[in-house]
């Protein structure tokens, strides 16, 4: 009887263990995942998302029609901004997978972190902005859009990030931060590093809090998952624009 509760106990386990994960992690994990689907349970789970999607296809529209046009893209480039960040992260979820031109735009405008980071001396580990940047930068390292040399340079930022943040955390204890090394594909399952103690929530609602377009008065609600503490990634990307 012990043994055949194991499976169970394991599967419930691993689902407390997912939603106390912050989102960087999340996404990473899920996407890891799903690169080890074969083709088949991929088209499956691609159904499955496809009608949950649907019920936010109409007040995600507007956004999602700016998140796909390089011309409003274009306009995004302050990354000290939180504003500015909290609707790159709105544009990376609802970004498709086959707009290379907007995904070539958010590119070039990710890549200019080392001046953001010594120009600007913008501080990572205040308040939400490096949980926002560890987001950014997971979202786009494994977004489809981007080519596989964009992933790579994205990887290399990211690990940049996370190297940064982990020199300079407070918490001795937690400054050993394990980065994930760059690798040549996108959907790689890798040892996850653990994020300071002393970070704020890394959920899409509270990073996207500052956003002005706020369309979440819009989005119909829904109770939480059985499993889910907190917000998942889709509450997360669609909470504000």
């Amino acid at each position: 009887m012990v043994e055949k509760r194991c499976p169970r106990l394991q599967r419930d386990g691993v689902y407390r263990w997912f939603s106390e994960l912050p989102s960087p992690q999340r996404v990473e994990f899920l996407c890891g995942l799903l690169d080890l689907c074969i083709p088949l349970e991929l088209r499956f789970l691609g159904a499955c998302l496809e009608d949950l999607a649907r019920k936010d296809y109409h007040s995600l529209r507007d956004s999602e029609i700016k998140a796909n046009n390089p011309a409003d893209l274009g306009s995004l480039t302050n990354l000290t901004d939180e504003v500015v960040r909290s609707k790159l992260l709105v544009s990376l979820a609802l970004l498709g997978s086959a707009h290379r031109e907007a995904a070539g735009v958010l590119f070039r405008t990710l890549t200019h972190i080392d001046s953001v980071i010594n120009n600007y001396g913008l501080q990572l580990n205040e308040g939400r902005t490096g949980d926002e940047f560890l987001l950014l930068f997971t979202m786009a390292s494994n977004h489809p859009a981007f080519s596989f040399h964009q992933k790579q340079v994205l990887r290399q930022e990211l690990t940049q990030i996370q190297n940064i943040m982990a020199s300079t955390s407070k918490n001795p204890s937690t400054s050993a931060l394990n980065t994930m090394a760059t690798y040549p594909g996108c959907h790689k399952v890798t040892p996850r590093s653990e994020t300071p103690i002393n970070s704020v929530s890394n959920s899409l609602e509270n990073v996207l809090h500052t956003s002005t377009h706020s369309i979440e008065e819009s989005l119909p609600k829904r109770p939480s998952g059985k499993h889910s503490k907190g917000s998942n990634i889709s509450s997360f990307a669609m909470g504000k624009s």
